[in-house]
């Protein structure tokens, strides 16, 4: 089991929509970047960061149901000593849309003065929600918009595409911000999307993916590995003592002891280290290995 993975992974061709997107931010007032709680980092796309640096913006830590409690509020209050105003979101249940909206209002309320100076007095606040795929971008809009939510006509300098959703009697939202896929500057960032389904499994070698979050994991949340697969503690910290063994052959009999728990198991008796593998991701993409934060 090798300690580096190979993901051969393409954004393809982005220059048209982030052409696109930089066109329509002359249109905005306030951008809302909706990131992964669990991995705020690796999820924001040095490009999004890079475009709308001029604009005011909220961030959303979406699936922060699935993120380590203690974590989302660091990472709250790091956006905020950075300048960034930063907000908790469920988009599966609601949690947070409130609160996600009432900053918006205060975010732009803060610039009223400028906008009044332009003529801009009584006109809704428009807002540009971006992130990359698997964020939860299209479940924060699809809540943002469920209630009281009308399509806007066209607006002077908006071409006939173009059409704006009504979310309250104070904000629009353009319905076409596009989405930006990331650029991989580090096999970190690259294992973090993985991990969380960004990149989809069929363009990967699942069990070294499997095995290197296991690694992850049994570092930073080995209670959650415990509980959840039913192992005995004692057997893995033995495993993990045991100085005969290089550390990769650690987590890999540790996997195994997974998979035979999970009756991922092939002919002559042996693991089926890819089920395992997939188990493994799956249970942390679902949030069955409790609350987890990759970066902190």
């Amino acid at each position: 089991m090798s300690d580096n993975v190979n993901i051969n992974w393409y954004p393809g061709h982005m220059a048209k929509t982030k052409k696109q997107i930089i066109e329509d931010l002359k249109l905005i007032d306030v951008v809302v970047e909706i990131l992964d709680a669990r991995i705020p980092i690796s999820s924001r796309n040095p490009d999004i960061e890079q475009i709308t640096r001029e604009k005011d913006k909220l961030i959303v830590l979406n699936k922060c149901d699935l993120a380590d409690e203690k974590q989302n509020n660091n990472w709250v209050a790091k956006f905020k000593k950075d300048g960034i105003e930063a907000v908790l979101v469920n988009s599966n249940n609601g949690d947070g849309i409130n609160t996600a909206i009432k900053k918006i209002e205060e975010i732009y309320k803060s610039r009223q003065e400028k906008y009044a100076n332009k003529g801009r007095i009584g006109k809704s606040i428009r807002v540009m929600i971006v992130g990359i795929p698997n964020v939860g971008k299209s479940s924060f809009i699809n809540r943002l918009t469920k209630k009281n939510s009308a399509t806007v006509g066209n607006k002077p300098g908006v071409t006939r595409q173009k059409q704006w959703i009504r979310i309250n009697q104070n904000i629009e939202l353009m319905d076409t911000p596009g989405v930006l896929w990331p650029k991989f500057e580090s096999e970190e960032v690259a294992l973090n999307l993985a991990y969380t389904g960004t990149i989809k499994d069929d363009v990967l070698q699942t069990i070294e993916v499997g095995f290197s979050l296991l690694k992850k994991l049994i570092i930073d949340y080995p209670d959650n590995l415990v509980e959840r697969y039913k192992l005995e503690k004692q057997e893995i910290e033995a495993i993990l003592g045991q100085t005969e063994l290089e550390e990769n052959e650690k987590i890999l009999e540790i996997m195994h002891i997974i998979g035979r728990k999970r009756g991922a198991i092939i002919s002559g008796g042996n693991v089926d280290e890819e089920k395992t593998a997939k188990i493994i991701l799956e249970d942390f993409r679902n949030g069955k290995l409790g609350r987890i934060t990759l970066e902190i």
